[in-house]
């Protein structure tokens, strides 16, 4: 496992195949002998993250259900950058490899450039997808704002595997595509590209699925712990004139009501008459509109009238 004290050459020299991630995190290349912590600053990049994402990627399944120290804009960045890299360069690049491996009289090779096409139209219309209703979803939870027809498990349900056009290619070209010894060299690297991206669409599914989407689903609890927050201070605030407004000693009663005192036990702490206790409940629930004791006790949690470690739930 890697650290943030670690130089990122060292890594870079264990782990070739971190090379595309540098550029999806935003992170160029001449950084001298730098650490990985010292890199990710200059490119503000969220450190944890990063090696979250690289110590993943290069030894396998990790646990990051309820990691909070992911940070979620960070790995949104990188998805995107990710998207647009295999989309914009390695597709186009891979074409361009496998119609100067192939003749262009060879009918065979023609069927195969057909179904290349055909299979980068699946995983375009799959990465498109996420950038049309997950990744604004996800900008949608960050911003505070969420989109309130879709969450994280409609997309989880649905995130199928993208290379097995890849696979059956791959298979097509060695079993069946003869060529001549010219083209042999040129099509035996543009087998060994295909392997390595065959391997990079499955570490981005693993990374969505293990790293990405748990965080979603935290910042979507999240997300629905603050609203009920807000319902709260709501209900207990009822809108925040000034008749709602308790005085001192109507907190003081609202205190000792949430501590589990009989009205006399609040009337002689306080040093008043039990009729004054009463008169100041009715006053309370009045203001408040609430007239249990449970509803007096979030009242008096949100409003700092009491800590909530000290109420017994």
């Amino acid at each position: 496992m890697y650290e943030s004290q670690d130089k990122m050459i060292t890594l870079i020299k264990d782990n070739y195949s971190v090379l595309q991630a540098l550029g999806s995190f935003g992170i160029n290349l001449g950084f001298g002998d730098k650490t990985v912590a010292e890199i990710c600053q200059m490119n503000s990049v969220d450190t944890y993250t990063f090696l979250a994402v690289v110590n993943f990627t290069i030894n396998g399944q990790a646990n990051y259900e309820d990691d909070e120290r992911l940070d979620v804009p960070t790995l949104l960045h990188y998805l995107k950058a990710s998207h647009s890299y295999y989309l914009d360069f390695q597709l186009p690049f891979i074409r361009r490899e496998l119609q100067e491996s192939t003749s262009p009289d060879d009918q065979l090779g023609t069927l195969i450039m057909k179904f290349y096409d055909e299979y980068s139209q699946e995983i375009r219309r799959h990465m498109k997808y996420e950038e049309k209703t997950l990744f604004p979803y996800v900008q949608s939870l960050i911003d505070g704002s969420p989109i309130l027809d879709y969450n994280v498990e409609m997309f989880s349900k649905h995130h199928e595997q993208t290379d097995k056009k890849l696979r059956e290619l791959k298979l097509m070209i060695i079993k069946y595509l003869p060529v001549d010894a010219h083209h042999n060299n040129m099509l035996a690297a543009t087998l060994y590209d295909i392997y390595n991206n065959e391997e990079w669409l499955r570490l981005h599914a693993e990374v969505e699925d293990h790293i990405f989407t748990p965080a979603i689903r935290r910042l979507e609890r999240q997300m629905r712990q603050d609203n009920v927050s807000k319902n709260i201070s709501t209900m207990v605030f009822k809108g925040g004139h000034d008749g709602d407004v308790l005085s001192d000693r109507e907190r003081d009663v609202v205190i000792g009501v949430v501590q589990g005192l009989q009205n006399k036990e609040i009337a002689d702490k306080l040093f008043i008459s039990v009729n004054t206790v009463i008169t100041h409940r009715r006053n309370i629930a009045k203001k408040l509109q609430i007239h249990s004791p449970a509803g007096l006790t979030i009242y008096a949690i949100v409003n700092g009238l009491v800590d909530i470690g000290s109420v017994k739930l």
